[in-house]
C-alpha cells in the first residue's frame, strides 16, 4: 500500500487543526479527499487511544467546565426531513474539563446535552485527576447529580448560573444570531468548600473559542460541518492531542502538558506522525507469488 510521505502528512495535519476544511485541504496539497480522510481516521483513533492512556493523574487544583454545541449532517429540527441522514445527524454537544492553572484539556465527550452524558463526562474527569479539586460548572441541571455521583465528597464544587437580559437587536436575524445580554452572574456552592474568588468559567469559555476557531466544523453558518459522527470525533482527538502536547501556549510560554507536569518535552508534528504510524495495524504478509495461468 501506498503511503504519503512524511512531509505531506505533517502538511495535512497542521491544515486540519488550523481550522482548514478537508477539501480546501486537498485542493491545497494535491491529493485525494478519501487520502485526507484516512489520515484523519488514522489520526484520530491513535490520539484517543493517547489521550486515554497519558492523561492520568493530573495535579489540578481548579478545573472548570463547559459544553460547546455543533452539529452533524444536519441541526435536530431537520433530520426528520433530511435525505439519507447517517446515525448520529442532529445536534452534537461536546463537554470539555480545562485545568485552569496550565490549560489542560483533562477530558471530553461527545453526545447530547443530557444527564447520562454529563454522568459519563464526570466519571471520566474523576479518573484522570491526582487530588481533590475544586470545580466549576454553568448551570445546567444534568451536572448536580453527575458531579455527586463521579465524586462523592471529594470535591469542592460551585455552578456560576449567568443571568440575562433580552435578545439583542430587534429584526428577526439579529434575535436569532446574536445572544441575549448578560446582566449578571450567580455563585452557588453546592458541595465542600469551594473558594468563591475561584468560581469562573471564563478559561473554559475561552477555550471553546478556540475550538470555534481551529476547527472548520465547529465554524457557524458555513457548509464546513460534520457529515460523519465518526469523523467529527477524529478531529476532536486530533486537535485536543494536538493542542495539549504540541501546540504552544502563548502566556504560558510552554505547551499545557509540560504546565501539567503531564510531560517535560516540547513535541513538535513528526512525534504526533510518529504516534499515527506506531498505533497503525502491521500489515498483513504477502502470500507466495503465483504465475498467471498456474
Amino acid at each position: 500500500m501506498n503511503k504519503l510521505d512524511i512531509k505531506t502528512r505533517i502538511t495535512i495535519l497542521n491544515l486540519l487543526v488550523e481550522g482548514s476544511s478537508m477539501r480546501s485541504i486537498s485542493r491545497i496539497t494535491g491529493v485525494s479527499i478519501n487520502t485526507v480522510t484516512k489520515l484523519l481516521e488514522d489520526a484520530g483513533k491513535a490520539c484517543a487511544a493517547y489521550h486515554d492512556v497519558t492523561v492520568r493523574d493530573v495535579k489540578a487544583q481548579q478545573v472548570q467546565c463547559d459544553e460547546i454545541w455543533s452539529f452533524c449532517y444536519a441541526k435536530d429540527k431537520n433530520v426528520a426531513t433530511a435525505k439519507a441522514a447517517p446515525d448520529g445527524a442532529g445536534d452534537v454537544w461536546t463537554w470539555t474539563a480545562i485545568d485552569r492553572d496550565s490549560k489542560m484539556i483533562l477530558a471530553f465527550e461527545v453526545g447530547d446535552r443530557s444527564a447520562e452524558t454529563a454522568r459519563d463526562f464526570m466519571f471520566d474527569l474523576a479518573d484522570r485527576l491526582a487530588s481533590r479539586v475544586q470545580l466549576t460548572t454553568d448551570g445546567h441541571g444534568a451536572y448536580l447529580k453527575a458531579v455527586g455521583d463521579a465524586f462523592a465528597a471529594d470535591i469542592d464544587y460551585a455552578m456560576l448560573i449567568k443571568l440575562y437580559g433580552e435578545p439583542t437587536g430587534a429584526k428577526g436575524h439579529e434575535r436569532k444570531y446574536s445572544p441575549a445580554e448578560c446582566t449578571g452572574a450567580r455563585k452557588e456552592p453546592i458541595f465542600g468548600n469551594p473558594d468563591p474568588k475561584m468560581i469562573s468559567t471564563s478559561h473554559v469559555e475561552r477555550q471553546n473559542l478556540t475550538v470555534r476557531m481551529g476547527m472548520r466544523r465547529f465554524t457557524r453558518l458555513t457548509n464546513g460541518f460534520s457529515k460523519k459522527l465518526e469523523n467529527h470525533l477524529h478531529m476532536l482527538s486530533l486537535y485536543f492531542v494536538h493542542y495539549n502536547f504540541v501546540r504552544t501556549h502563548k502566556s504560558l510560554k510552554m505547551t499545557p502538558a509540560m504546565a501539567a507536569g503531564v510531560t517535560n518535552t516540547l513535541h513538535d508534528m513528526t512525534w504526533l506522525v510518529g504516534i499515527i504510524d506506531a498505533a497503525a495495524p502491521a500489515p498483513k504478509p504477502r502470500g507466495p507469488y503465483k504465475k498467471k495461468g498456474a
